[in-house]
């Protein structure tokens, strides 16, 4: 005789409860891995155990990659219903997806903050703090991107100022060595013309001199001298 149809209820045996859902679960993921490879599909399967236990499958275990695509698939759903919507003039149904989405964010904003956070199983906390350490690397790595970018900016600024200071320690010197060469070239000139004036005072008294003696010798006072012996 063959086997009689199972009906489908609750398991109310624990012990046959947790069997009935390991075989299943097994059947379910090896289904899931045939169908992605005779298929050629991209397959997700996620399935929580009644304590929480989460139990995944997903093509060449790219599941972010799937869900990515789940999403878009979704949005590109929602905004074909809400164009139909508008069409009809019924935004209750929009509102209602709209209202749900606003809460997933909400929701996962709160746990990115480290809120509500008591009842995530372990999965979900795990792939949370995935998700915050590469949200922490990638802010790090812009960091120190940026950092470098300014230190770099920094030492050019410095080589150009340490230039521009070379250029213009060259120019003060040449300057001063300018000044000096005219201070020189200014005594120079002050000497000269100093000498050429003492030389005709020198010559004016030593004739005086011969003068004064050629007098004084032939007995005859000149008149210079006449008014020198009156006063």
């Amino acid at each position: 005789m063959g086997r009689g149809r199972v009906q489908l209820k609750r398991i109310e045996n624990k012990i046959n409860r947790q069997v009935t859902f390991s075989k299943r679960r097994s059947g379910l993921l090896k289904k899931a891995h045939e169908i992605s490879v005779l298929c050629d599909a991209q397959v997700a399967l996620m399935v929580f155990s009644s304590k929480g236990k989460l139990f995944e499958y997903a093509t060449e275990s790219c599941m972010e990659r799937i869900l990515e695509r789940y999403e878009r698939n979704s949005y590109t759903e929602i905004q074909c219903a809400t164009d139909e919507i508008q069409q009809n003039g019924n935004w209750t149904w929009e509102h209602a997806k709209l209202k749900a989405r606003m809460e997933t964010l909400q929701r996962n904003l709160r746990h990115y903050e480290g809120e509500d956070i008591q009842n995530l199983s372990l999965r979900e906390l795990q792939n949370l703090e995935q998700q915050l350490d590469s949200a922490l690397k990638r802010i790090r790595s812009r960091k120190n991107q940026l950092m470098l970018e300014s230190i770099s900016e920094l030492q050019k600024k410095d080589k150009a100022l340490q230039e521009q200071n070379n250029i213009l320690a060259k120019k003060l010197k040449e300057k001063e060595k300018t000044n000096v060469e005219q201070a020189h070239w200014q005594l120079n000139n002050n000497c000269q013309d100093s000498s050429s004036m003492l030389l005709p005072l020198n010559i004016s008294s030593n004739g005086r001199e011969k003068e004064d003696n050629e007098t004084t010798n032939s007995g005859v006072l000149l008149p210079w001298m006449i008014r020198h012996h009156l006063e």
